[in-house]
């Protein structure tokens, strides 16, 4: 989640999913997508906050290594990249890198995770991180719609009405204004929503 706070109040990039999807199609969410093998390989120029690399490490379930928690922060810095044109990060990569930055991880927070319930279509395991634009010296107008991502819009957090978005969407939003009443600068050390389903019942915790 890119977040804009350079107004009176906070905006998120939000863009629509081809109707050619078969995952969600023609519903409006975050610029992501699934981590790549080629994630676990990409340089960086800044390093994940330690208490950030804590929780994704040690949260829910079966730990994971630092590389694999870094691997999909920088899939998520990729993923913003191709769907947006946004580089979270100001220095340039070696030549014949996969990107034209080194990602800066550095104000990255960890907001939620949320494992598709079965029976969907596809299922996922994803972690949601969120930036404000201007820790990471990005222009909340250099956005650029993509093939997965089209009609690219800062929208209010708090007023997301007019458009369709997915129901994981729709409660990550609500964390996520609740977690801007609650410490507008969003604490790294904040507790980290994991939404599952177990037994046919949709569950909340937190890490």
């Amino acid at each position: 989640m890119l977040l804009d706070r350079s107004g009176k109040g906070v905006r998120v990039l939000m863009g629509k999913r081809h109707s050619a999807h078969a995952f969600m199609p023609d519903l409006y969410v975050f610029p992501g997508g699934r981590r790549d093998p080629m994630d676990h390989r990409l340089g960086f120029s800044g390093d994940l906050n330690p208490t950030v690399l804590r929780a994704l490490t040690t949260s829910e379930g079966r730990p994971i290594t630092d590389g694999r928690a870094r691997a999909l922060a920088l899939a998520a810095a990729r993923e913003l990249f191709e769907e947006a044109g946004v580089c979270l990060g100001r220095q340039h990569s070696p030549s014949g890198a996969p990107l034209p930055f080194l990602p800066d991880l550095t104000n990255l927070r960890y907001m939620a995770r949320a494992i598709t319930p079965p029976g969907q279509t596809r299922r996922f395991d994803t972690r949601f991180f969120a930036i404000f634009a201007d820790e990471a010296e990005i222009d909340p107008s250099a956005v650029l719609d993509s093939r997965e991502l089209q009609d690219l819009q800062w929208i209010d957090v708090n007023d997301v009405s007019s458009l369709q978005v997915p129901e994981i969407t729709a409660i990550i939003l609500t964390d996520l204004r609740t977690g801007l009443e609650s410490d507008s600068s969003l604490p790294y050390d904040r507790a980290i929503p994991f939404y599952f389903t177990r037994r046919g019942r949709f569950l909340r915790t937190l890490l």
